[in-house]
């Protein structure tokens, strides 16, 4: 389990695998009377500190929110002008990524997508697939639910062709089919933008998940924040259905999460 020392030196738990609803850019560019474009745009700056510090306090995967299936229906100037963003980001981020070890994958519906940004996307997973270190998932035209019922559709498949048993599907079978695949479900997720919901992510995989809700919005989300966040976690007794003695006896509180995961 990954550690880190605070101020009065008492070790603290981390989580091993960090989701992030990155709201409030829209709202953060009206509020300066600029474009929403120019939103998007300043919270680059965001995903690139978390990614450091993920990488640097050795948390193990970070996932984030950036476009979701019902983001389609915004206005077609605001989504002609994220998915250039996306081309243009993984074209400039793709070799520093690469330099800092993280492996890069794009979760959701890659068939909504340009035929020119899904060639992107994949010479950028491939580019960035024999790194060991922050396993970096970004979510783009992404659902919960669309992620359940892909998941349910290709064990169907299996099941039709006589590849698979019914009756051997069960959890981890079904865990394995979704879109984060064998990497731990997310300890902790963050969401920026001062809305508390969940709003169709990792529907599945979060199921456990610490719930902290920031008032700052996305551009504005820095590394002092990012502790806060962090610190909230380490509070948390994580008890997964038993009873706080049961984890008491196994360990202290906030610090067991990790141990009941297998690494990826």
């Amino acid at each position: 389990m990954a550690r880190v020392v605070s101020d009065n030196a008492e070790p603290r738990a981390l989580p091993r695998h960090i989701a992030i609803t990155m709201d409030g850019n829209g709202r953060w560019a009206a509020a300066r009377g600029l474009a929403r474009s120019a939103g998007h745009k300043a919270g680059l700056e965001p995903v690139r500190l978390c990614v450091r510090e993920c990488s640097r306090l050795g948390i193990g995967a970070l996932t984030l929110f950036a476009f979701s299936s019902e983001n389609w229906s915004r206005p077609a100037e605001e989504v002609a002008s994220l998915m250039g963003l996306f081309l243009e980001t993984i074209d400039r981020e793709v070799n520093d990524l690469d330099r800092q070890g993280v492996r890069l994958r794009i979760i959701g519906n890659r068939q909504a997508l340009s035929v020119r940004l899904q060639a992107q996307i994949a010479a950028a997973e491939q580019r960035t697939a024999g790194n060991s270190g922050l396993n970096l998932q970004v979510a783009v035209s992404y659902g919960g639910r669309w992620d359940i019922v892909q998941a349910a559709r290709a064990l169907a498949a299996e099941c039709a062709s006589g590849a698979l048993a019914v009756a051997a599907i069960d959890e981890a079978r079904f865990g394995a089919a979704l879109e984060l695949g064998a990497l731990p479900d997310p300890d902790l997720l963050i969401r920026t933008g001062a809305e508390r919901r969940i709003s169709n992510f990792l529907l599945w995989n979060l199921a456990y998940a610490e719930l902290y809700f920031s008032e700052r919005l996305w551009p504005d989300f820095d590394a002092a924040e990012l502790a806060c966040a962090l610190e909230f976690f380490a509070g948390r007794e994580r008890r997964f259905g038993h009873t706080g003695a049961q984890r008491g006896a196994e360990a202290p509180a906030g610090r067991g999460a990790a141990a009941l995961k297998a690494a990826p």
